[in-house]
């Protein structure tokens, strides 16, 4: 290992930035790897999890030898904060998985379950009873990618629609629009954020 690099840690500005990065680091690639253990990809959650550990005992080793410096105590805490803001906003972005959603609305659920399914999306449609009277309810589970359009589809047909969005446990069957996996690009986020 390079020893001018560990040398860094000791420097009163370096080391707590230093610090700070590294936590920015392992606690993205900890919330990663828990989004991953949740959707049963035991591999990649594996491998963020190799990867989290090895960067996290740099850190916190580093940040152990300084706890005289309060700078390098708030270098360990921010990090840790700014970790988690990054990790969700990257599980964001890349919006790997799939997501139910449940859609009650008093007068445009028919409506709402064409579009849907005209969009390539599956649905599923049934009569319930709320409080105020007969509800129209729809049901489908679409990739985390494209919940923006199929709220843009709500949203058109009833904008006072109740709805749910929930990550599902178990899926079997059924229809679901796939889509190639990969890390979007800015303009890709850009676009996102139209709908």
């Amino acid at each position: 290992m390079n020893f001018k690099f560990f040398a860094l840690f000791a420097d009163p500005l370096w080391g707590p930035i230093l610090i700070f990065s590294l936590r920015i680091v392992d606690v993205s690639l900890d919330t990663m790897r828990v989004i991953f253990l949740v959707r049963g990809k035991r591999t990649m959650a594996a491998l963020l999890g190799f990867a989290m550990a090895l960067v996290w005992i740099i850190a916190v080793g580093n940040a152990m030898k300084h706890l005289d410096s309060i700078w390098h105590v708030l270098g360990y805490a921010a990090g840790f904060a700014t970790g988690n803001v990054v990790g969700i906003t990257i599980d964001r972005a890349v919006a790997f998985g799939l997501t139910q959603l449940r859609i009650v609305s008093k007068h445009g659920g028919v409506e709402i379950a064409e579009a849907l399914r005209d969009r390539g999306y599956g649905a599923t449609e049934f009569t319930g009873y709320g409080r105020d009277g007969n509800v129209e309810i729809v049901e489908s589970v679409v990739q985390r990618a494209h919940v923006n359009e199929a709220l843009a589809i709500v949203e058109q047909f009833d904008p006072n629609a109740f709805v749910t969005v929930e990550d599902p446990t178990v899926l079997r069957g059924g229809s679901v629009v796939s889509r190639e996996w990969r890390v979007p690009t800015f303009l890709t986020l850009k676009k996102k954020r139209r709908f």
